[in-house]
């Protein structure tokens, strides 16, 4: 006999729940992301100059190329040279929605919950022991949340500071993933 991944709704909602009140902690309380970003020297100035570029909301770059082959061209090689090389998101003018992006965060850990639950319903059978479900669903969860950080330490130039921060994270969330999982895992 196998756990359905309907017979999970409970233990999925919770978790993206309890997940999402983590985040919460997390931001609000314990503010260890707050460090993550860095404010520029001359922040008016380059503010003033996007005003004036009124660039639409999007992922930007400069030195700015379309195509690799590009990089071969030496001036191309100088602008990068005399920088700066700059990776930005240009997002909508005002204060941020934060009744939508909560909302959107939920979304992303309920899904992130289901991803979960359907690895655990082909690892684990009804009535497995707590550590057992717990260990598993550890183990799916850590890797739902942390791994996908790295290449923005790699490609995007994220330092790696905030990588680590996103596993602990990551780490804090499959605790409370696997521990709902296994409490609320079914039995026969």
């Amino acid at each position: 006999m196998s756990v359905s991944l309907a017979s999970l709704w409970l233990p999925i909602l919770l978790s993206g729940v309890f997940v999402w009140i983590a985040s919460a902690f997390i931001h609000m309380v314990l503010k260890y992301h707050n460090s993550d970003y860095k404010q520029l020297n001359q922040e008016h100035e380059v503010a003033k100059a996007l005003r004036q570029s009124a660039d639409n909301p999007g992922l930007y770059s400069t030195p700015y190329c379309s195509d690799m082959k590009e990089m071969n061209d030496p001036a191309v090689q100088q602008r990068f040279k005399d920088g700066p090389v700059v990776m930005m998101t240009v997002m909508n003018k005002g204060m941020p929605p934060m009744g939508k992006l909560l909302g959107q965060q939920l979304l992303f850990f309920i899904f992130g919950s289901i991803l979960i639950a359907y690895i655990g319903t082909m690892a684990l059978q009804p009535s497995e022991e707590f550590i057992h479900v717990f260990h598993v669903v550890f183990v799916a969860a850590f890797s739902v949340y942390a791994w996908a950080s790295v290449p923005y330490s790699i490609w995007f130039g994220y330092p790696w500071s905030v990588t680590v921060k996103y596993f602990i994270d990551a780490g804090i969330y499959a605790v409370v993933i696997g521990i709902t999982f296994a409490w609320l895992w079914p039995t026969i």
